[in-house]
């Protein structure tokens, strides 16, 4: 029996612990903590595959998206997209179509097909459905030349060339809002990956927070550039409450090192220093934190020239304190070759468990002693060697005092 456990019997009406219970209560604790954490863990503003969490209410102005109606017909759905696509062909048809019948309708047309001498306006037009025919013919230039317009109907020839201008503006309208949505480039930034983790190490004797970006495809990303924000609910001096604030993170924009040339996996590295958010951020503070980094990545798409944009973020508990990335590249053959598979694995390193600004000072103490130590020991040196030297010169007088005085007698 330990000495905890003497003690602890020797109260009266205790009982002493076993094995048992204490592994019940530690994992009673562990589920309380994750709990605890789970409660605690916020809701994404970006998600992982760089979806934004965010959603519109009670926009009143609804109008607003009907004069842009081009960027509102790319930014719809496909199965809305193609909704509208065959509904805006359908309706011109539709409506043109009736047009075709009512002037048939008006002029008697429908009323003398069996007459050889009546000239109609539109040949071989004979209901609604021959009417609707037409007017699909006119729009997508078939021409069967089963159904014909003559030159005795005016209003007709009128209605041909408006029918014909309008379904070349719903055409190129259409057909462009297709391309545009064909071509966009959401689809190359899904080969744009992001480490599942980050990091913060040490390099170069400073504290970094660092994430690995990487390209899967063989066509590169031009002009490439990153950023990172930091996403954190701030309170002003003033009392002012802002949600889910944006500070940059500085990634290399003043050293030209958020320029990338992603033809194989980057570390982004921040340097943590008196600029940075995270400066007085220590191990057991960022457990305790409550934050997100955004990341972006930017570029055009060698094939088409079109921008792309590639997001990602970690939370807290996405950050590991004290670990590096596994490297990807080995040299092979007269090549480089890229192992994804350690693309999201990390290891750890030793590093310092206080905080930037803790191990600056600590630094600059450090230095301080070494700046006031040397010349201190300097002067003790200095003192040693001039006693040193007057005590040679006691040595030396009284060694030469009975020659003087022999001499004197002399």
């Amino acid at each position: 029996m330990t000495k905890d456990n003497i003690a602890f019997s020797s109260v009266p009406g205790a009982t002493v612990p076993n094995a048992k219970s204490i592994l019940k209560a530690n994992i009673r604790a562990e589920k309380a903590e994750k709990k605890d954490k789970r409660l605690r863990r916020r809701q994404r503003y970006v998600e992982k595959d760089g979806r934004c969490n965010v959603q519109h209410g009670n926009v009143r102005e609804t109008y607003r998206y009907l004069t842009d109606i081009f960027t509102t017909l790319v930014d719809l759905k496909w199965r809305v997209s193609l909704l509208v696509f065959i509904m805006a062909y359908a309706i011109t048809w539709l409506f043109f179509g009736v047009i075709w019948w009512f002037i048939a309708y008006c002029r008697g047309d429908l009323e003398h097909l069996e007459d050889q001498t009546w000239t109609p306006c539109v040949n071989n037009l004979n209901g609604f459905v021959s009417a609707f025919l037409f007017s699909i013919e006119t729009e997508t230039t078939i021409g069967y030349g089963y159904r014909v317009i003559t030159d005795k109907c005016p209003e007709g020839i009128i209605l041909l060339l408006l029918q014909a201008i309008l379904g070349s503006m719903v055409n190129a309208f259409m057909v462009g809002c297709m391309f545009v949505k064909i071509s966009q480039p959401n689809k190359r930034a899904e080969t744009l990956v992001f480490s599942s983790h980050a990091v913060i190490s040490q390099r170069d004797d400073k504290l970094c927070l660092m994430f690995r970006v990487g390209d899967l495809r063989n066509s590169h990303i031009v002009e490439a550039s990153i950023r990172a924000k930091l996403i954190k609910s701030k309170q002003t001096q003033e009392g002012e409450f802002i949600p889910l604030n944006q500070t940059d993170i500085n990634v290399g924009f003043e050293t030209g090192d958020d320029r990338l040339f992603l033809v194989s996996p980057l570390i982004i590295s921040h340097e943590i220093n008196e600029h940075s958010p995270f400066w007085d951020v220590s191990k057991r503070q960022l457990a305790k934190d409550d934050f997100e980094i955004v990341v972006i990545l930017e570029g055009m798409v060698e094939a088409t020239g079109m921008t792309c944009q590639a997001r990602s973020s970690y939370l807290v508990d996405e950050v590991l304190w004290g670990h590096r990335f596994m490297s990807v590249l080995s040299l092979e053959d007269g090549f480089y070759e890229v192992d994804y598979n350690t693309f999201h694995q990390t290891f750890e390193v030793p590093t310092p468990l206080c905080s930037a600004r803790e191990m600056a000072e600590a630094t600059a103490r450090m230095d301080a002693h070494l700046y006031w130590s040397i010349p201190s020991q300097l002067d003790e040196k200095v003192e040693e060697g001039t006693e040193k030297e007057d005590k040679d010169k006691e040595r030396n007088g009284s060694l030469s005092s009975p020659e003087s005085e022999q001499v004197h007698l002399e």
